[in-house]
């Protein structure tokens, strides 16, 4: 049997109301084992095609231990590769974002790599014998475009492509024109957070929250706002502007200046639409903007929540007006969850704490607790295992699994 709430989302009217056990928050091997068997084997994004425009632009990319690269090629093509000089393993670029003429050089002992990641030529050649320059490229990293964002993986793992999980959303993706989006002039934001990635992918994965949390968004569109979870670790959520006055002076003004774009597809004329990508990537759009965020995890207990904001190319001045006043719409929400997050993850190491009671409206938490439960099935477990064992523990039980069929 099954339930419609109110935002038209399918419910079981029995299930399992409890989030992942506190353990797993703030477990050292839990940790790792997220690692091998999350980040580095799940799409991550990196950028736009358009941060990347010209020759010799690249993107740097740092996660759990690993390095990437992102940079156009002389030929026009974006590529991805470690950032790992094939010598003694020196960054070859270092940085967020940056340019290169004609090459990368090594800034250790000066090999030099051309934009395509084939070594051109080590420093003193003779000095390494026979050495085949074919065999000494940058290594490449499987990397995937979608209406113009960059995803990379640096190893094979059990999602499909981007363009396969997204499917259901590339007409919408078309319709915000995300391929011809431009990277505002202005550093992509970053903060740490004290934190558990986990508890800030907690926060944002409901709505529940959004009448008591975030009194802008539920001035904006709060009557409207619905959450949408769909198979393949995509979750969307739609909140429809415009419906009745505002209260609040951004609100206020973002509603007065906003102006209806013409070449947006009817459905999306009036709304915010976010699209969440498993398992720790969104997508946030505006008639007048183009964002993703993201949890890159640092250990445990800190999380680095980033993100980059993109514009159309053409925008008037009252579009240009509205994409700030939605900026700052965002930004007072973005520190509002954040706090949420801090409370949310300090609260499991209390003995108080007995674990999460979620409402129907929270089915979307527990769609995503169900998949690392699938990935990793240690999280089932009440209560900690050894630190020592958690990886073994969790191998056994997907043995188990696999042998039950």
């Amino acid at each position: 049997m099954t339930k419609h709430d109110a935002n038209s989302l399918t419910i079981p009217n029995d299930w399992d109301r409890r989030g992942l056990p506190a353990w797993t928050y703030h477990s050292e091997a839990m940790f790792a084992l997220e690692r091998d068997k999350l980040f580095l084997t799940h799409w991550q994004v990196v950028g736009h095609v358009n941060d990347v425009a010209d020759p010799g632009d690249w993107l740097g990319f740092d996660l759990l231990g690993e390095r990437a690269v992102v940079m156009r090629g002389q030929d026009g093509v974006v590529r991805a590769f470690h950032n790992l000089c094939r010598h003694r393993g020196a960054r070859v670029v270092d940085g967020e974002k940056g340019h290169c003429k004609g090459a990368l050089v090594c800034p250790f002992h000066g090999w030099v790599y051309n934009l395509d990641g084939s070594l051109r030529g080590a420093a003193q050649p003779s000095s390494f014998g026979g050495l085949d320059r074919a065999q000494f490229g940058l290594k490449p990293i499987e990397m995937e475009i979608f209406h113009g964002f960059i995803f990379i993986r640096f190893f094979a793992g059990p999602q499909p492509s981007v363009a396969e999980m997204l499917a259901p959303y590339s007409a919408d993706f078309a319709g915000y024109r995300s391929e011809g989006v431009l990277p505002l002039d202005m550093p992509h934001w970053a903060t740490e957070l004290p934190v558990n990635w986990k508890s800030v992918r907690d926060v944002d994965n409901e709505g529940y929250h959004v009448p008591m949390a975030h009194p802008a968004l539920q001035d904006l569109y709060g009557r409207t706002y619905r959450d949408l979870h769909l198979d393949g670790g995509l979750n969307v959520s739609i909140g429809t502007f415009g419906d009745a006055p505002a209260r609040r002076w951004s609100v206020k003004q973002y509603l007065a200046i906003a102006e209806r774009q013409d070449w947006l597809p009817e459905h999306l004329q009036t709304t915010w639409t976010y699209y969440g990508l498993f398992p720790n990537a969104v997508f946030a759009f505006t008639p007048e903007s183009v964002q993703f965020y993201q949890e890159i995890p640092i250990s445990p207990g800190k999380t680095r929540v980033t993100g980059r904001i993109y514009r159309q190319p053409v925008e008037s001045r009252r579009m240009k007006a509205a994409r700030y006043l939605a900026y700052r719409i965002d930004r007072d929400t973005s520190a509002e969850d954040q706090q949420l997050s801090i409370w949310s993850n300090e609260s499991m190491l209390s003995t108080a704490f007995e674990g999460f009671h979620l409402s129907d409206l929270e089915y979307g938490l527990k769609r995503h607790h169900d998949s690392l439960r699938d990935l990793m099935p240690v999280m089932r477990l009440p209560t900690a295992p050894p630190e020592a064992e958690i990886a073994a523990r969790n191998a056994e039980l997907i043995s188990q699994s696999t042998a039950q069929g």
